[in-house]
């Protein structure tokens, strides 16, 4: 050490203080380091197996029980002409999957479901995707307008179904409405008026049209809340960012907000799809496939030619085709459209 002036010092004793605190870190004793966790013994995962066991098989045994079986008993049935009494003797071997191609109605009832299909994603879809994007944005009263259109959905089928088809029955409401209502507006004339109402269930040429209308009301607040979710998912960075690089409502909802809600807009073409095949309780309320097999769909097709005659080996054909087209499409689906999304895309 140096003194003030630059001069050497002497060196001073250590002091108390210093003694005090050199002898209390010789005598702190060392710190205890925390236990490791002790590895299982046995090999990796071993103990696992027993909860894995317990959870899996109760869900294999009500999949094998509930859908596996069902479809093994309908291949089987399928193969005979069986009226539902008695063993099965009368074998007809792939007779029932040929009458089923060969019939004009299967045919129909199969045309119909595309068509519901492709209306579907035609109308409804953009339909849900407007509301969606309308009622995300900061509106008085938004939450109301949101369980307005999605409690259709809540209803059941039997239940909507009754209800439009007495609003949709001659002289019902529906015409009333258009009886009202045409007159007021400009160029329309009473005979035109006329003209329009017409037995919106019992005209073979708008009867499959009025359904849809009915599913859609049914099925749009579904897809509304699916969209609205996805919609809620993106971050409004994003969206400020696009607004600072001078990117207008619509450059932004199409660059950003489409790309991003590409995932969950899948996700309901998907079902979409999947619904227009396996429609049936709407239908058999409302029109029972009529008239004229207008509105037959697979489902109903299935219910009236097969259970409704006692044929139930035709009817397990018409299941097993029911399930081998619908298998079809979704596996199809999913492995061109969905594959991005299970491998973990974001658009």
């Amino acid at each position: 050490m140096t003194g003030l002036w630059g001069r050497p010092s002497a060196p001073q004793p250590p002091t108390r203080a210093m003694q005090t605190t050199s002898q209390r870190v010789e005598a702190e004793p060392e710190r205890a380091q925390p236990a490791l966790p002790r590895p299982l013994k046995g090999a990796p995962g071993r103990a696992s197996w027993p909860v894995l066991a317990a959870l899996i098989l109760p869900a294999l045994l009500v999949y094998g029980l509930f859908v596996i079986y069902p479809i093994v008993q309908s291949l089987r049935f399928s193969v005979y002409n069986w009226n539902g009494l008695g063993p099965l003797v009368n074998w007809v071997g792939l007779g029932n999957f040929v009458e089923a191609f060969n019939s004009a109605e299967f045919r129909a009832a199969v045309l119909h479901c595309f068509i519901i299909a492709v209306l579907s994603l035609a109308l409804q879809l953009p339909f849900a995707l407007s509301l969606a994007v309308i009622l995300n944005q900061k509106l008085a009263g938004r939450g109301l307008f949101r369980t307005m259109f999605f409690a259709p959905y809540v209803l059941s089928e039997v239940v909507t179904g009754v209800v439009w088809r007495q609003l949709l029955r001659p002289d019902g409401m529906v015409d009333r409405v258009i009886e009202s209502v045409g007159p007021l507006l400009p160029g329309v004339t009473e005979e035109a008026v006329q003209e329009f109402t017409r037995p919106w269930l019992g005209d073979p040429e708008v009867a499959l049209y009025a359904l849809f209308f009915v599913l859609t009301w049914k099925y749009f607040g579904l897809h509304m809340i699916l969209l609205l979710a996805g919609l809620q998912g993106i971050p409004s960075e994003l969206k400020e960012a696009a607004a600072i690089d001078g990117a207008g409502p619509w450059q932004a909802f199409r660059h950003v907000t489409l790309p991003l809600l590409g995932p969950t807009i899948r996700i309901s073409v998907f079902l979409m799809i999947i619904g227009s095949f396996h429609v049936f309780d709407l239908v058999w309320v409302t029109t029972k496939g009529g008239p004229v097999g207008a509105t037959q769909t697979m489902a109903t097709y299935l219910i009236d030619f097969g259970f409704g005659r006692s044929r139930f080996g035709y009817a397990g054909a018409v299941s097993i085709l029911i399930f081998a087209i619908s298998m079809v499409l979704a596996l199809l689906y999913q492995r061109f459209v969905l594959r991005r999304d299970v491998e973990g895309a974001l658009t």
